[in-house]
């Protein structure tokens, strides 16, 4: 049997649990303990799916793009979570998240970012709440995504820079951490499929929106379900989500692209399921980018979104009983892969998407095959770097 849904300690199969230090052990344990209870009931749920609808737009559209189609061989469709208020998948969770912090009596909210878009989410739904906000970004992150950072700003959020490391997303992560470690009062908005349980089946039940809305719209326009579900994986939220209602079904695959970066090959990648080995990384048993003495290996991808040494633990469970097909992803077939729906369709997607389309070329497509691809973002925010790489 296939386990969408972890087991009591957070595992799914041989991944995920809580690997934390003592004194965050009492704020997982009552979140643990809680989340479910608040998050199925009537009152939370009414609140929630109001704010789905009439403050983030939803549902988002799937679109037949046709002229994909038409290049591809294949009936491809795009779910279009860029339309989302601020732009991305990423303001589900957060708008989630923030009710339940606010059950537990939480007055100041901290999140990673690396992208920006979950730091956008996170601020706004603090501002809508009027809570304090905190979000740690990679100084690398914070250059290439200085629109974010502006727009996180002027919601009113704290932005930290995290100078560590890379000074990218796992960085951020790792400073959030601490912060919280200090502040156990905090709660800490965790963005991608990651961390210690229940981080990741949290995400993934308030992003398996995304699925539900599929099924549903599928098969009002189409019929019956679709063969294939493909998405970007980095933590892996926005997969998580898309895939989610679909795990199980016989006649969908499921399908993956990491980011490759430069490739496979080199030492600027961050695949991490096709290159890591089994470790913890943030509170989380799962596949990691480490060294045969466990440490980190650096990843690189010119997604910032992407650029992350682990994957979550669902994704490793599906991959690891081989629900899970992936493939590879480099940055100039991101590229290339975002100029053209840009310039096929009229759609610029952020470059965490661009790598999803990517396995349009990737993947044997029958004529009659029916396939999603989750958008998970929109490009103004990749816009600079799409320019530099084309010079334009």
């Amino acid at each position: 049997m296939i386990n969408k849904n972890p087991d009591q300690e957070g595992f799914y199969g041989d991944f995920g649990g809580a690997f934390v230090p003592e004194v965050l052990a009492a704020n997982l344990k009552e979140l643990q303990e809680k989340y479910i209870p608040f998050i199925e009931s009537e009152e939370f749920q009414t609140e929630f799916q109001d704010l789905l609808q009439n403050y983030l737009g939803r549902a988002t559209p799937l679109y037949h793009a046709k002229k994909l189609s038409a290049k591809y061989g294949t009936h491809v469709y795009l779910k279009r979570e860029d339309l989302n208020h601020t732009g991305s998948h990423k303001m589900n969770n957060a708008l989630g998240q923030i009710l339940l912090a606010e059950k537990l009596g939480k007055k100041r909210i901290i999140a990673e970012t690396g992208a920006g878009q979950h730091g956008v989410a996170t601020a706004t739904a603090c501002a809508l709440r009027g809570l304090e906000c905190v979000i740690y970004m990679g100084e690398v992150d914070m250059v290439r995504q200085a629109t974010n950072v502006s727009r996180m700003k002027m919601l009113g959020a704290e932005v930290r820079a995290a100078r560590s490391g890379t000074k990218t997303l796992k960085d951020a992560v790792n400073e959030a951490l601490e912060d919280w470690i200090q502040n156990p009062d905090t709660y800490y908005l965790i963005g991608s499929a990651v961390g210690p349980h229940p981080y990741p089946d949290m995400v993934t039940r308030f992003q398996s929106v995304i699925s539900k809305e599929i099924k549903t719209q599928f098969e009002e326009k189409v019929g019956g379900l679709p063969t294939h579900i493909l998405a970007a994986i980095g933590g892996g939220s926005n997969a998580a989500g898309a895939f989610y209602h679909f795990i199980g079904e016989p006649n969908v695959q499921l399908v993956a692209a990491e980011a490759s970066g430069h490739g496979l090959e080199t030492d600027k990648t961050a695949a991490t399921l096709h290159l890591g080995t089994t470790g913890v990384l943030h509170g989380s048993k799962s596949k990691v980018m480490q060294t045969a003495d466990g440490q980190l290996i650096d990843p690189h991808s010119i997604s910032a979104g992407l650029d992350y040494p682990g994957i979550g633990p669902l994704h490793a469970y599906l991959h690891d009983i081989n629900q899970l097909e992936i493939h590879d992803a480099t940055d100039q077939e991101a590229l290339e892969a975002g100029r053209e729906l840009t310039q096929l369709e009229g759609i610029l997607p952020a470059l965490e998407s661009a790598h999803a389309l990517v396995l349009l070329k990737k993947v044997k497509f029958k004529p009659e095959d029916q396939v999603v691809v989750n958008l998970s973002g929109r490009g103004d925010k990749d816009l600079p770097t799409y320019l530099k790489a084309f010079g334009l």
